[in-house]
């Protein structure tokens, strides 16, 4: 049984134009110790998806429809109280852009040591020095517990993030493009504490991005989401080697490699669709060099393929 099963996954946002579909009918799951990657252009649903699972949606915005089954409760079932419970202890998440996600007048350690606080029976004194432990656990001296984040540099911050996140030794966690903005050797640093920390707390890790170097460096799999719908689904490896949906395949080939033989990036044609209105049939079908008419009338289905891999696509049988 998986660890964190989504099922049909609808996400609504109900607009005076009409509701956009930021997701609609996506699952996936994530197994023990394993790392999922949901990848896609910026839009596609993929921080909707996750702020589901930790019901994060907020009016306009609205879930319709699906499951999401963490333990084997139902998510979205739970009481506000229950959720209050789950957040940090059983489901944490490193948010995108930790500069606005941290509170500017409180000392880092005392925000780390309110999550441990908040979730477990132990006093302020035993609290404060478990957070300057998690300090030391993501690479920054206990010391620093009593400054400010405006006195951390963006990668620092991005280290505390990850610190509050694990305070608790959550069962899933969660990490929202969290090396956007970041120059490539503090990514470097950060994408190691990230796999470090998952071999020493064998930690499940859901991973958001749209950098393909990033989901090849710590995924086991990885989700490909185009427009609301994951349209390919896999071994990380396999995927990357041979993409079977003309999205995936767009995309690895619009990303440079530092690797093997150069070749010219191919931009992808077009733009993505507005999802108050989507294309009739398959969503990518109006930027698709292989778009058949059936593509433009009827909407593939996310099938296993081949051995495992699941695709949305009418070329492949």
């Amino acid at each position: 049984m998986a660890l964190l099963d989504v099922e049909n996954l609808k996400i609504y946002y109900f607009t005076q134009e009409g509701p956009v579909k930021a997701v609609d009918d996506v699952s996936f799951s994530v197994n023990e110790d394993e790392t999922l990657g949901l990848i896609g252009e910026s839009g596609c649903g993929k921080t909707t998806a996750v702020f589901a699972i930790l019901r994060f949606v907020t009016p306009p915005g609205r879930i319709v429809g699906g499951k999401i089954v963490f333990e084997g409760r139902d998510i979205i079932t739970l009481s506000d109280e229950e959720m209050r419970l789950l957040r940090g202890k059983g489901i944490a998440m490193v948010f995108q852009g930790a500069q606005s996600a941290l509170n500017p007048v409180m000392t880092v350690g005392k925000q780390i040591s309110e999550v441990i606080l908040e979730h477990e029976s132990i006093t302020k004194e035993e609290a404060w020095e478990k957070a300057k432990k998690q300090l030391e656990l993501v690479g920054i001296g206990s010391a620093r517990a009593k400054n400010y984040p405006h006195e951390f540099s963006g990668g620092m911050k991005q280290r505390v993030m990850v610190a509050i996140a694990t305070a608790c030794n959550p069962g899933l966690l969660i990490m929202d493009e969290p090396v956007t903005g970041l120059d490539v050797i503090v990514q470097r640093q950060l994408l190691t504490l990230t796999n470090d920390l998952r071999a020493k707390m064998h930690l499940p890790i859901i991973f958001i991005t749209h950098d393909l170097s990033v989901i090849a460096e710590t995924c086991d799999r990885v989700a490909v989401m185009y427009a609301g719908k994951i349209v390919e689904q896999g071994n990380t490896v396999s995927l990357y080697k041979d993409p079977m949906h003309p999205y995936s395949k767009a995309l690895i080939r619009s990303y440079p490699s530092v690797k093997g033989e150069k070749r010219e990036l191919k931009s992808i044609p077009g733009a993505p669709p507005r999802l108050i209105n989507p294309p009739s049939g398959c969503r990518f079908h109006p930027r698709c060099e292989y778009a058949m008419d059936i593509c433009r009338t009827e909407e593939p289905p996310l099938e296993n393929r081949n051995n495992g891999r699941l695709v949305a696509c009418h070329l492949i049988k």
